[in-house]
């Protein structure tokens, strides 16, 4: 097994190819058969775990395995206590609020590398570096969290992943995991997973809003997390319920097709209506019928 940190540059995706011609892992890591754990946004910096461990891989990014991240921010301004509190205790981003995070304002920038393209720089706008640690996985969300609380990110470096830390490792650079790392993200797994041995899966009408109180801004059946509950942890459904509520839910969420094998919907069909004439199968159950009346395609449709 394979087990890499890799000290992802600035504009670089976070996988193997791309149609578009932009660098890629690939660039930097010249390992078959490995893949990253998670995403790291393109225009980030900063560490990105890789394996061919696919227990482990997918461990790591199960939503209910907390796998603590910390995250080095250069914000527009300088926050205030106020908007620090509020990045701790939860942000509401508008499609869900943001779960608890552990956040400090930093004395003095970090010590990091030049990136590939300079911060912009406005000489009557002053800056500053903010440390959170989340656990948490929304699309862009440390962004996000510093622009609600009205102080928007400038630069953004993953400076380490559960207590794996990015440390002397500059931009494109990589090394294995040693031994001992290895060794304790496993045991931090396992301990995950018997917990998780108790974990219960909440109910369809679940939601996770800070104090259990749901803003006056949120949609009917929208969570904290920033979906809609569907029956399942983290937004995911069953079969079962899909049937249950006649497919209503499944065609909002986009997780269930409701649709029979034949690929048209069968809830609310109208008769005659289909477009379709009667194949073979049809005529040949109704052989031996007296002829309808005209306009009886309809009965013989149904036969």
């Amino acid at each position: 097994m394979r087990y890499i940190l890799l000290n992802k540059p600035y504009e670089v995706l976070t996988q193997f190819t791309d149609e578009a011609g932009r660098q890629t892992l690939k660039d930097f890591v010249a390992v078959p058969n490995i893949y990253p754990v998670g995403r790291l946004d393109y225009d980030s910096e900063g560490l990105v775990l890789l394996t061919d461990d696919k227990q482990l891989q997918h461990r790591l990014s199960e939503p209910r395995f907390k796998v603590p991240k910390t995250y080095w921010v250069q914000v527009e301004g300088i926050p205030t206590e106020e908007a620090l509190e509020n990045l701790r205790r939860g942000v509401d981003l508008k499609t869900g609020y943001t779960t608890p995070a552990e956040v400090a304002l930093l004395s003095d920038a970090p010590q990091l590398w030049e990136r590939s393209k300079p911060v912009r720089f406005r000489a009557n706008i002053p800056t500053s570096w903010v440390q959170i640690r989340i656990s948490q996985g929304m699309n862009r969300q440390v962004r996000k969290m510093t622009a609600a609380v009205g102080y928007p990110t400038l630069r953004l470096v993953r400076a380490s992943i559960a207590d794996m830390e990015v440390g002397a490792l500059q931009p494109g650079k990589w090394r294995e995991l040693t031994t001992d790392e290895v060794q304790a993200l496993r045991e931090d797994m396992a301990a995950q997973t018997a917990a998780a041995g108790t974990f219960k899966t909440p109910n369809k009408g679940t939601e996770y809003w800070p104090g259990g109180v749901r803003p006056a801004s949120a949609k009917s059946g929208q969570n904290s997390a920033g979906g809609y509950n569907r029956g399942g942890f983290g937004g995911q459904g069953s079969a079962k319920n899909a049937g249950s509520t006649g497919g209503r839910d499944a065609g909002r969420s986009g997780t269930f097709n409701a649709k029979p094998a034949g690929g048209k919907s069968s809830g609310n069909s109208i008769p005659g209506k289909t477009g379709s004439k009667p194949g073979p199968k049809s005529a040949g159950r109704g052989a031996g019928r007296k002829p309808g009346p005209a306009g009886g395609g309809r009965s013989g449709g149904r036969g």
